[in-house]
């Protein structure tokens, strides 16, 4: 199939450090043109594909310096979006919103991944209102606050499976937080469990302005009150494998209901266990007792740290393979761009290359 992918321009794809959106949709853009789709991305200049990059604009807009608005940015995106619309079979969004509108004209051949939270009370009756376009959910709990709406499917995020090798780590080195600093991620739990549990604790985290004053005035003082407690800041992908690898445990204590939670499928992928509270997506990604242990207290979480030794690191590896895989992820999306009701077969395109039709084909 010819297939459009669209980014968000926040950070470029792949995202140089934190960016899980960008992420996902660079791992699924690569693996549809090593699927043998012909691939578009729509994203920041300083993105890296072998699809065909269409850039919007010279770099990320967080990493800019000086952008104020990112709305201008993503109208020349959607503009961009529009006027090649028509070469598509099928046209992937992960802007969430924001297209909708625009795409009313092509509804038929158009999926749009929402990869945030829909808790939001301003969101349901903006759903209702574009209620027949095809929607795809990254967990099923994601889905609870919406009204009625054209579901594609929930297809769970995948990642490249020699993105990250597994590594034999130790039970007894130290526990991991990666992420972002802010309230709902409850990097101040993690600190109380690896504290109370006598474990060094190594924070791999960004600080977004809007939780400056949280990281001030909450966090940086507890990291300080502990010596067993190091932040080491915002990591690159590079870095990860090893910060996730050579870690007794993913610590996950977030407090909202996480859509999906990317990091908990990385530190599988490595063969390191998770420690989750249980929140949004969390039951639907760990397997209790498999791929780590899921806690409601901070009591429980300290307890699991001291079950650590009765996980097997391989069998945690086996969790991803089976589960969270890009080319599953694939393959789950070529399926539902297949079954769009303006979706376009591949004998249609070839045809249309060769100047024999002109026509859309409509799978029925």
């Amino acid at each position: 199939m010819k297939i459009a992918q669209i980014a968000p321009l926040a950070e470029s794809v792949p995202p140089k450090y934190y960016g899980g959106t960008e992420r996902i949709v660079s791992y699924l853009t690569e693996e549809l043109v090593s699927q043998g789709h012909d691939v578009t991305l729509f994203a920041s200049g300083d993105s890296r594909t072998a699809a065909e990059l269409v850039p919007i604009t010279p770099a990320a807009l967080r990493l800019t310096p000086g952008i104020v608005d990112p709305i201008p940015y993503h109208m020349m995106l959607l503009e961009a979006v529009r006027q090649r619309a028509d070469e598509f079979d099928a046209l992937h969004f992960h802007i969430d919103l924001l297209h909708l509108p625009m795409a009313q004209n092509f509804i038929g051949r158009t999926v749009t991944t929402l990869h945030g939270r829909l808790d939001l009370p301003d969101l349901p009756p903006f759903y209702r209102c574009f209620g027949d376009h095809c929607l795809v959910s990254i967990s099923d709990h994601q889905r609870k606050p919406m009204p009625p709406v054209n579901w594609g499917g929930t297809i769970y995020h995948g990642l490249p499976a020699d993105l990250l090798p597994p590594r034999h780590g130790d039970n007894e080195s130290y526990l991991a937080f990666l992420g972002r600093i802010s309230p709902e991620k409850r990097p101040d739990r993690a600190i109380r469990i690896a504290a109370r549990a006598g474990k060094e604790l190594r924070i791999a985290a960004k600080v977004d302005n809007v939780d400056r004053a949280y990281w001030e005035t909450e966090i940086a003082p507890l990291i300080d009150r502990y010596p067993n407690i190091h932040f080491v800041g915002e990591i690159n992908e590079q870095q990860k494998a090893e910060f996730l690898g050579n870690a007794s445990a993913l610590l996950f204590p977030i407090d909202w209901p996480e859509p999906f939670g990317l990091v908990m499928i990385e530190a599988m992928a490595c063969g390191t266990p998770v420690i989750a509270f249980r929140c949004g997506s969390v039951p639907e990604v760990i397997e209790h007792g498999r791929s780590g242990f899921i806690v409601d207290t901070e009591d429980e979480a300290v307890a699991a740290i001291e079950q650590l030794s009765h996980l097997d690191r391989g069998r945690v590896r086996s969790a991803f393979d089976a589960r969270f895989t890009a080319a599953r992820m694939a393959a789950d999306y070529t399926a539902l761009y297949h079954g769009l009701p303006g979706a376009r077969t591949d004998a249609a395109w070839l045809r249309r290359q060769r100047g024999e039709e002109a026509e859309l084909q409509i799978v029925a």
